[in-house]
């Protein structure tokens, strides 16, 4: 099975190489590719490798959709926007033709759509996520936590420093304030931690990048990279006092 970043990357890149396309034919203006910060960064490379500028907005279609010259948007939680001039949110039905399409082409060339996404992680990297949600029976656990991890902030995970912090309740050029700490490491790890604007949860998104020489490592990458994951998982579960 497939996860949402997952889908969100086969999508992004059939979409990537058909506006390509349209571009060099002049069919269509270059756009803007873009997903939420808790999503994977794997559209942002694919997007960059292109020519196409990317952008990343808060949780939700209604930061997604206001992208000016939106071609593509998604979000992690199974959100695709594949046809923003037809339907500008999040839409089942549209995605489910292109991943189809999408489909139809790997067969016709032998391949799966496993295969496909194997070859995005060859060109781009590896790129691996999983998530920890918190539920909670009081509000103000969640606020003990966020205080708790803004007093006494983790040095590491995975055991890679942290080299970038950013406490998004800030506010940037790029993203209007909301509760939320990001945290990057030295290997490129990322995790970021948020309540949930829906349920009474604590939300841990976490992504780690490899690189793969070649097809023959990619079992042993992702293998790699699931430890890596496992490992950041319980420094967040340390961090956050569990």
């Amino acid at each position: 099975m497939l996860r949402g970043d997952e889908v969100g990357a086969l999508l992004g890149a059939h979409v990537v190489a058909r506006h390509a396309a349209d571009v060099r034919q002049g069919d269509a203006t270059r756009g803007v590719f873009a997903n939420s910060i808790v999503s994977s960064r794997l559209l942002s490379r694919i997007a960059a490798a292109a020519g196409f500028a990317h952008e990343e907005t808060l949780t939700g279609f209604k930061w997604i959709s206001r992208v000016p010259g939106l071609v593509y948007g998604y979000e992690e939680a199974l959100g695709y926007c594949v046809a923003p001039e037809l339907v500008r949110d999040k839409d089942g039905i549209s995605a489910s033709l292109l991943i189809a399409e999408l489909a139809a082409a790997a067969k016709a060339e032998g391949k799966t759509i496993f295969d496909t996404l194997d070859e995005i992680y060859l060109v781009h990297g590896l790129h691996a996520s999983d998530q920890l949600s918190i539920r909670v029976a009081d509000l103000g656990l969640l606020d003990a936590m966020m205080n708790r991890l803004r007093s006494d902030p983790p040095e590491s995970f995975g055991g890679s420093a942290i080299e970038t912090f950013v406490d998004l309740a800030q506010g940037s050029e790029q993203l209007p304030p909301t509760d939320g700490l990001l945290y990057l490491t030295k290997d490129l790890s990322r995790v970021i931690i948020r309540p949930s604007g829906t349920e009474p949860k604590l939300k841990c998104y976490l992504e780690v990048i490899k690189s793969v020489g070649s097809a023959a490592e990619l079992a042993e990458t992702r293998h790699a990279a699931r430890t890596t994951l496992d490992h950041i998982l319980a420094d967040v579960r340390e961090a956050l006092g569990l």
